[in-house]
């Protein structure tokens, strides 16, 4: 007992749960705030319900839990995959509910050109061996479109390009699909503006094209990622109208260019391969539209640098609804469950419960007929045995003298009068416990207003007419009419001194001569 007394007494501090967690994580958070980590992609299933994702970065040793926020994900130049090689960009933290540590990234990047062009180069193989870019499937583009419908951003400088240089060399109906055309969203809305095109109806109000045109400027792999999306690249294989691939520079290839059924070098030449005249002045503004374009880029860039530089020494909204987002993801995943439960436990004890009158008039009738069936029996077992026991009486009574045994017959009668009487009162409550459960059962059908006298006793009255059938209208009854008014203490004779004769009388059945079922309920009118 010492010896724990003495382990006991030492001078460590004591720290509650929450107390190492959240050291833990300041420690963490200041130690790594800003960190650039190199792995794969693994358990990347897509943005959750709230926009957020979820996933790890492994190599071949160790395996590191990420987040990406909601805002953080729509900033993001290419959208994550499962097995790609990646840097990210972010801080270490820790989340306390799970004692686990993770990276909260802020920018992803791939891990080089590498990365991205293997990834290419297998669902380029994959869709070349399903056929999808046979030069056989590929279509002729019209000599003369009339409508042109064009698949871009609507604010950039491609759709400018294309507008100017088709209304320079032959003025025709230009449609725009606006689009994202960098970002997590633009395979999605590229690949809906193509299908939309072609669900276009002949002769609709909105002029069905006779190309399609899909355009972007030029970028890097990373901007460009969007249009190798194998679901975008289907579409446009399955068109029905003839499809222009015009995305990046002449030396920018995507999926979309080996599925369309021409390729053209920019934007630009797009315009200039879909009508059949030149003009130089497209050349030039889409010149001008590049310089201004860079321009701008340059000036929104410096102001962003000094915006972030400013911003980093305040904490980000991020940063503040981390833990209150995760709690919130969880709950919300286990809130469909619960509900699912709860809806099932409480059906089944709905269902459990069966109540009915016809069921609670059965059950009274078989109560009443359980205790009349225990009372007779009863009844008759008691006066057998009263019956047996007088005989045995009577024959131990011949077999011996009264004188020797007066004191002890005498005794003997007293205790078989004491218990005859006992046995009598043991019957009697019996009888009145039963007859207690019978008068309740009683009430209950009243109360649940089961039983036709119950509404009598309400003062409701039966109207009877002379064949004893029920009266339910006024219209049915004539003048000078005997009646019958059943109250719920007896019945009075009455006659009619008013009341409609119609000329023929319906027929009906007689039903008041029919009674209603024992602890079933009779008819009101």
């Amino acid at each position: 007992m010492e010896d724990l007394l003495s382990e006991s007494k030492t001078n460590a501090a004591e720290f509650t749960v929450s107390e190492i967690s959240n050291a833990l994580k300041r420690t963490v958070e200041d130690a790594f705030g800003n960190v650039r980590v190199r792995g794969e992609i693994s358990g990347y299933r897509g943005p959750h319900s709230s926009g957020h994702a979820y996933f790890s970065l492994k190599d071949d040793r160790a395996r590191l839990e990420a987040v990406i926020w909601k805002g953080t994900m729509s900033r993001l130049k290419f959208r994550p995959e499962e097995g790609m090689e990646v840097i990210a960009t972010g801080k270490l933290t820790t989340y306390p509910g799970s004692s686990k540590y993770q990276i909260v990234i802020e920018n992803l990047e791939p891990a080089g050109a590498g990365a991205l062009m293997a990834l290419l180069e297998e669902r380029k193989r994959r869709l070349a061996a399903e056929g999808l870019f046979d030069p056989a499937r590929k279509q002729l583009l019209p000599h003369m479109p009339r409508v042109i419908g064009v698949v871009t951003s609507p604010t950039g400088a491609v759709i400018r390009d294309i507008v100017h240089r088709i209304k320079d060399r032959f003025p025709l109906h230009v449609l725009v699909w606006p689009v994202r055309v960098q970002g997590d969203s633009c395979a999605a809305e590229v690949t809906n503006a193509v299908q939309g095109f072609n669900a276009l109806p002949l002769g609709g109000p909105i002029p069905r094209p006779d190309l399609i045109i899909v355009a972007r400027g030029g970028g890097s792999l990373e901007d460009l990622w969007g249009f190798n999306d194998e679901a975008l690249a289907r579409a446009v294989a399955a068109s029905d109208l003839p499809v222009i691939s015009a995305v990046g520079h002449e030396t920018d290839w995507t999926l979309i260019d080996l599925a369309a059924d021409v390729r053209a070098p920019t934007p630009t030449g797009a315009a200039e391969i879909a009508v059949p005249v030149r003009d130089e002045l497209a050349a030039r503004l889409a010149n001008l539209a590049v310089r201004l374009r860079g321009c701008v880029a340059r000036s929104t860039e410096r102001k962003r640098t000094a915006l972030r530089a400013a911003s980093r020494a305040l904490p980000s909204p991020d940063q503040l609804l981390a833990l209150p987002r995760r709690h919130f993801d969880e709950a919300t995943s286990r809130l469909g469950r619960a509900l699912t439960v709860s809806t099932d436990r409480k059906r089944a004890r709905l269902a459990a419960i069966r109540l009915t009158p016809a069921t609670l008039s059965r059950r009274i009738g078989e109560t009443r007929r359980h205790l009349d069936r225990d009372f007779s029996r009863a009844f008759a077992a008691f006066r057998s045995l009263l019956r047996q026991r007088r005989i045995d009486f009577s024959r131990a009574a011949a077999r011996v003298t009264p004188a020797p045994i007066a004191r002890s017959n005498t005794l003997a009668r007293q205790a078989f009068s004491a218990f005859a009487s006992r046995h009598d009162k043991a019957m009697t409550v019996q009888l009145e416990r039963a007859r207690a459960k019978l008068n309740q059962a009683d009430r209950l059908l009243s109360t649940l207003k089961l039983s036709d006298q119950a509404i009598l006793d309400r003062g409701y009255a039966l109207v009877l007419d002379s064949d004893g059938a029920v009266i339910r209208r006024a219209a049915e009854v004539l003048s000078g009419a005997a009646l019958s008014l059943r109250f719920a203490d007896g019945e009075a004779q009455a006659v009619a001194t008013s009341g409609d004769a119609p000329a023929a009388r319906p027929s009906r059945a007689k039903t008041s001569d029919k009674k209603p079922a024992p602890g079933g309920q009779g008819s009101l009118f």
